[in-house]
């Protein structure tokens, strides 16, 4: 499978989507470059959320590896998302070309780095790692391999994802989250939410053993995304996703006037709950300037 990222991960083609080595070439030969800014810690979570999948061809009993190739030092936090993979049992090889940042690199991949971090001067001289790189993936793959539990189930659905999310007892700044656990219960869940337009996505992470959460310190009157994902020892199962928004800060009400005369005039007004202060503005109508 390949994606290519900057600010935005682009999935060029899913690990089910070719069969055979010509046709991996053929896509190789097509492919076209992807410029801009450098997201290595949003492309390592897209490839975890997106390309470690099984609806994207990622087999359960098969070893996980990321190859990551950059040319740049991240804008992002790069070892934060990495760790998370590593945490799950996923290796990374980093291959750093022209301004790499050696030490992030190493920060990113997995143990031992002499065999998982390479860096070159330029983009022809890739071709003198590939021979190395190729037997050391290999070889790899085999000693995994051989530690592998073979009781791990090789189906998926209910069996390894969640179910029924439902959003409830939602303010302008909460809503409380529930689920259905899978029938093989996870090692930890990851609850990821953010607006739906735009702004940084913020994540949790839960004990297996737990179906619930309440998300608070939220934006008033706002929609968020929120997607949980159950986290098993080397796979990341399908995750729930909903959309609901939060309330509107309440307002204040009945505004009256009294108390009139040439030069004041007394205000007031049913309290708006939880309100701290308030702010009052008046004009001379129709135009006049705010004071």
């Amino acid at each position: 499978g390949l994606s290519q990222y900057s600010s935005d991960p682009r999935t060029e083609w899913d690990l089910s989507a070719y069969s055979t080595r010509d046709q991996v070439l053929e896509a190789m030969r097509s492919l076209r470059y992807k410029g801009g800014n450098t997201f290595t810690g949003l492309a390592l979570t897209h490839v975890l959320e997106q390309n470690l999948k099984p609806e994207a061809g990622a087999r359960l009993e098969a070893e996980k590896l990321v190859i990551l190739l950059t040319d740049g030092k991240s804008q992002d936090d790069a070892n934060l998302a990495a760790q998370t993979l590593k945490n799950l049992g996923i290796e990374i090889f980093a291959i750093g070309v022209k301004n790499a940042d050696e030490a992030e690199l190493k920060q990113v991949a997995s143990e031992p780095l002499e065999l998982t971090v390479y860096n070159v001067l330029d983009f022809p001289l890739l071709s003198s790692l590939v021979g190395r790189l190729t037997r050391v993936l290999c070889t790899r793959i085999k000693e995994k391999s051989n530690k592998e539990n073979a009781d791990i189930p090789v189906n998926t659905g209910p069996q390894l994802s969640p179910t029924d999310l439902k959003i409830s007892a939602v303010t302008s700044k909460s809503m409380h989250l529930t689920w259905s656990p899978p029938l093989r219960p996870p090692k930890k869940y990851r609850i990821v939410y953010n607006p739906s337009k735009g702004g940084i996505p913020k994540e949790v992470v839960l004990d297996g053993a737990v179906s619930s959460l309440q998300l608070s310190n939220l934006t008033s009157h706002t929609e968020y995304l929120v997607s949980v994902f159950p986290i098993y020892d080397t796979v990341v199962g399908d995750g729930l996703r909903g959309v609901t928004s939060t309330l509107p800060l309440s307002s204040p009400r009945s505004l009256r006037v009294s108390e009139l005369s040439h030069n004041s005039m007394r205000l007031s007004w049913k309290a708006a709950q939880g309100a701290t202060q308030y702010l009052v503005l008046c004009s001379a109508a129709p135009d006049g300037a705010e004071d």
